[in-house]
């Protein structure tokens, strides 16, 4: 009877390692994506903060916009979020609103950099806007070009006189603080489509991906025109164009290996 006994023992024991290892491996896939994100404020504004589990050397982060309402969207595109927390790559993002890149916007978006700098975060984070965060992420670049490492955009906002101007001129005059004749008459000095010769001179790679049917933000006025200026003045800038595809949530934006790549390849 002790020989029976000792041998179910041992089959239980067998079993039991056996379905541990089993039910542990979802856990393990899961395992570089954290459970939550950090809140912290700067300036009585919320910052959002995804820490990879285990960062890369230097601590590279994206810097994503627009993040509104305290969340950052695109921790909910599972492609992107767990390619970048697997390489090591946190992403975060600092709610100031609805800003069109204002100088006076720009200064608060700094005094985010400076808290994740001082957090131990990369001195040069990879900016990566998302239709009105392309404009929010440019304008800080092109007053900051020495302090990024790469710009990304998903159907970017790019051009002042294109959607914010056209579409959201409340919102653009507002954080202007300008009426509208003087900030037409000044778009040289805002747009950053005019001011990219300091992002080239420090070579800052960018990246856009763009469907050439989309009406809202239209690729012609926008991401085309950044990138032949762009080259223009001697800055790289790959840009994939989606056929047919306009202003949307779907795979061709969320799912684009060329972004991840490009991104893995230069953090």
């Amino acid at each position: 009877m002790e020989d029976r006994a000792g041998h179910v023992e041992c089959i239980a024991m067998r079993l039991f390692t056996f379905m541990t290892t089993v039910f542990a491996l979802p856990l393990l896939a899961l395992e570089p994506s954290p459970s939550k994100a950090e809140i912290f404020e700067v300036e009585g504004h919320k910052a959002v903060l995804y820490a990879a589990p285990k960062a890369a050397e230097g601590k590279p982060w994206v810097w994503y916009a627009p993040t509104l309402k305290g969340g950052v969207s695109l921790a909910g595109r599972p492609m992107y979020f767990e390619a970048f927390m697997k390489a090591g790559i946190s992403l975060a993002g600092f709610d100031l609103g609805e800003v069109r890149g204002a100088p006076a916007s720009s200064a608060k978006f700094s005094l985010f950099y400076d808290a994740m700098v001082k957090r131990g975060f990369s001195s040069k984070p990879i900016l990566l806007g998302q239709s009105r965060g392309g404009m929010m992420t440019l304008a800080w670049a092109f007053r900051n070009p020495d302090k990024v490492k790469a710009w990304v955009g998903i159907y970017p906002v790019c051009n002042l006189v294109s959607w914010p101007l056209k579409n959201s001129k409340e919102h653009t005059l507002a954080d202007y603080a300008l009426p509208e004749a003087e900030l037409v008459a000044r778009l040289a000095e805002f747009n950053p489509i005019d001011n990219l010769a300091g992002l080239a001179a420090n070579q800052v790679p960018m990246f856009a991906v763009h469907g050439d049917n989309d009406v809202v933000v239209p690729y012609a006025l926008n991401t085309q025109i950044l990138k032949e200026r762009y080259e223009a003045a001697g800055g790289s800038f790959r840009v994939k164009v989606v056929p047919s595809e306009g202003h949307k949530v779907g795979p061709s934006f969320f799912e684009c290996q060329e972004l991840v790549d490009f991104i893995l390849g230069v953090k």
